[in-house]
């Protein structure tokens, strides 16, 4: 099993930057895809960022150019930065991990951050 554990949201006004953390434990070996999903109170959960052991990125069209996610493989955590923020970013930001190529429902999830972007 991994566990993981975020860190860094928070209340940021509109125009700022954020970035997040999320560390793995466990069974790291087993992991290949790591990435973030976002869900807003009403909305269905969306797809923010995601990136392959090898380091290969996939992006929402609604954060391309503002997010970028990078990974230290070393210390199994993931990182997303986040830019030029806006209302519609607010969510609660959940960190998961796959051992496919990508984020399924089958990998692991963490217990999510509260990102707050005041406009």
């Amino acid at each position: 099993q991994v566990q993981l554990v975020e860190s860094g949201g928070g209340l940021v006004q509109a125009g700022g930057s954020l970035r997040l953390s999320c560390a793995a434990s466990g069974s790291i070996f087993s992991i290949n895809a790591m990435g973030w999903y976002r869900q807003a109170p009403g909305k269905q959960r969306e797809l923010v960022a995601c990136i392959t052991r090898v380091g290969t990125t996939n992006y929402a069209d609604s954060v391309e150019g503002r997010f970028t996610i990078s990974r230290d493989n070393a210390k199994n955590t993931v990182y997303l930065q986040m830019n030029s923020l806006k209302a519609e970013d607010t969510a609660v930001y959940y960190c998961g991990a796959d051992p496919r190529p990508r984020l399924t429902n089958f990998g692991s999830w963490g217990q999510g951050t509260q990102v707050t972007v005041s406009s």
